[in-house]
């Protein structure tokens, strides 16, 4: 019993942390990125002075706290979990926003917020795509995360039953090839708020058929 009230425990802080996290990363996208593009330059300035190092801190040490938890859960806090092909593309997903939070997202914001120097165009461009990356992965990621408990998984599925389905190997590779071009690529149809909401509601489905059906 108090084993499986710390894995809940776990669980909770996980899905607090999510929350924290992923509400920061809609929030620079949907609300303070478009403020930004039609603010004073006094206005901008008091932001970028006072409210986005908060918000940014939150963000990032938000990332950390659902990374930490979740590789708890993964372990199995409460014993040795079934692992499914869900559960692993979403922790890999997952796993890769936490990488652009702290190794493209972070170091260019400093840039942009004047904390370093370099160019801020460039960095402002980078931080962008990567955020806008974050964006598309977020929706299927936690698509994952709830189908690998709640869509009634069969054994033929299980990751550890056959070494992992083909879908997941092909899932992981498009994930491979959306962070490629969030390091080397350009925005295209996600430099819109539409355009990226629109993308990732479709990549959950394409995912979600993918792990079904191949």
């Amino acid at each position: 019993m108090e084993m499986l009230i710390i894995d809940f425990l776990f669980r909770w802080l996980h899905v607090l942390a999510g929350v924290t996290w992923i509400g920061m990363l809609y929030y620079f996208n949907f609300v303070q990125a478009p403020y930004f593009a039609q603010a004073s330059s006094e206005g901008l300035a008091d932001a970028k002075a006072k409210l986005a190092p908060r918000a940014l801190l939150w963000f990032r040490w938000g990332s950390v706290a659902t990374l930490v938890t979740g590789v708890l859960l993964f372990g199995g806090v409460a014993g040795k979990k079934v692992l499914n092909d869900f559960i692993i593309l979403g922790a890999v997903m997952g796993t890769v926003m936490f990488f652009n939070v702290w190794h493209i997202i972070w170091p260019n914001q400093k840039i942009i917020l004047g904390l370093k120097e370099g160019d801020s165009v460039r960095a402002a461009a980078k931080a962008s795509l990567a955020s806008r990356t974050n964006v598309l992965l977020s929706a299927p990621m936690l698509f994952c995360m709830l189908a690998s408990s709640h869509l009634g998984y069969t054994p033929e599925h299980l990751m550890v039953a056959n070494g992992g389905g083909l879908g997941l190997w092909v899932a992981l590779a498009a994930v491979a090839l959306i962070e490629l071009n969030a390091i080397f690529g350009k925005m295209g149809p996600m430099a819109s708020i539409r355009g990226v909401i629109h993308i990732s509601l479709v990549a959950s489905a394409l995912f979600f058929c993918i792990l079904i059906y191949l």
